[in-house]
């Protein structure tokens, strides 16, 4: 079986609620899940909890854009030490520095958080009525032995209902487990296998789900492998130094989402690798390379061909961390807020 065919198939199992263990391979999970609890002794219990950087960034006019963070300790910034070093801080200020608007973002990510919990996150997310979201979630989900196509289909279902209320999603995909220090061979290829295997999945369906994915895996494959900067104190997370090269590779597919930036409207360019193919195949093309966005597009007027839906395979520039800019609110709106001015209180 092709790797498109069993991504193909894993998200399809994912979409009817079966499939189970059988079509990773029950044997590769195993010995997967083995090795997160070995990894999980080595690193010892979470110490180093982010602090949310909820507020609104960017000194620009305009109504603010809501954006909202979802997902676990990857989203979260595990072991950062101030919330200017966390994914969300940086994606606001990124973003608003590229739409020229303020940004408020909504920062639900939770450490320890797994696929199940996404239902929660998004709804405390909705109330503050989101224009764009950002979900990265997956790891916690090994760790918890749960069944890949389960994974999957959490997903794919937050993201139609943050579509279903008009939010633009982004999801960053499961990166290369393989490159975690503790992680050795053999078992590191299993990890890696396994990894490219679920991105690709995660890829289809959150591309049908009328989301838009980016690739992480190869990413911290490379980058990570040679810069020990990179790590935090537990050997497992990123440092600030990785989460920013995580979210230089989010930025622009977040950008685009909203219309906005200098390559939001360009189309795919043939020399840089850039296609329009069907989405099983061009998610195994994007589990291998950094950065890869795939989107749903269409071709002569069409959403789908012979072989499925139509998707744009896209290596957008990464865009540096912007300088963070925030602005604190006043007693008046101490609260986030909609599109309509109301005040809606966040979880945390």
């Amino acid at each position: 079986m092709s790797k498109a065919r069993a991504a193909k198939k894993l998200a399809q199992a994912a979409a009817f609620g079966g499939g189970g263990l059988g079509l990773i391979g029950a044997t590769v999970y195993g010995v997967l899940t083995a090795e997160a609890e070995y990894v999980k002794r080595v690193i010892g219990p979470m110490r180093y909890y982010p602090t949310p950087g909820n507020g609104l960034y960017g000194r620009f006019p305009g109504h603010p854009i809501t954006f909202a963070m979802l997902g676990d300790s990857s989203a979260a910034g595990y072991g950062t030490e101030s919330p200017d070093e966390t994914p969300g801080v940086m994606l606001a200020s990124g973003l608003a520095e590229l739409a020229e608007r303020p940004v408020r973002l909504v920062d639900v990510s939770k450490t320890g958080a797994k696929s199940t919990d996404l239902a929660v996150q998004v709804d405390t997310a909705l109330q503050a009525g989101p224009h764009v979201a950002v979900i990265l979630i997956g790891a916690n989900d090994v760790k918890a032995k749960m069944p890949p196509s389960t994974s999957v289909r959490l997903l794919a279902t937050a993201v139609q209902r943050l579509r279903a209320a008009n939010c633009e999603v982004v999801v960053g995909t499961c990166p290369d487990l393989g490159v975690v220090p503790p992680i050795v061979p053999p078992l590191r290829w299993v990890a890696r296998s396994w990894s490219h295997r679920l991105a690709a999945a995660q890829t289809i369906a959150v591309v049908e789900a009328g989301g838009r994915s980016v690739s992480l895996g190869s990413l911290l494959g490379e980058v990570f492998r040679t810069d020990p900067s990179m790590w935090g104190r537990d050997n497992f997370h990123p440092s600030a130094t990785g989460y920013a090269a995580a979210s230089a590779a989010l930025l622009p597919s977040v950008a685009a989402a909203m219309g906005v930036g200098p390559e939001s409207m360009v189309h795919p360019e043939p020399f840089r690798g850039e296609a329009i193919l069907p989405v099983a195949d061009a998610a195994v093309q994007a589990a291998r390379r950094a950065g890869t966005e795939v989107a749903a597009t269409e071709v002569a007027g069409r959403e789908r061909g012979p072989r499925g839906r139509w998707a744009s395979l896209r290596h957008r520039r990464r865009h540096p961390k912007a300088d963070v800019d925030r602005v604190e609110p006043d007693t008046a709106d101490a609260g986030n807020t909609t599109d309509r001015g109301e005040s809606v209180p966040v979880g945390q």
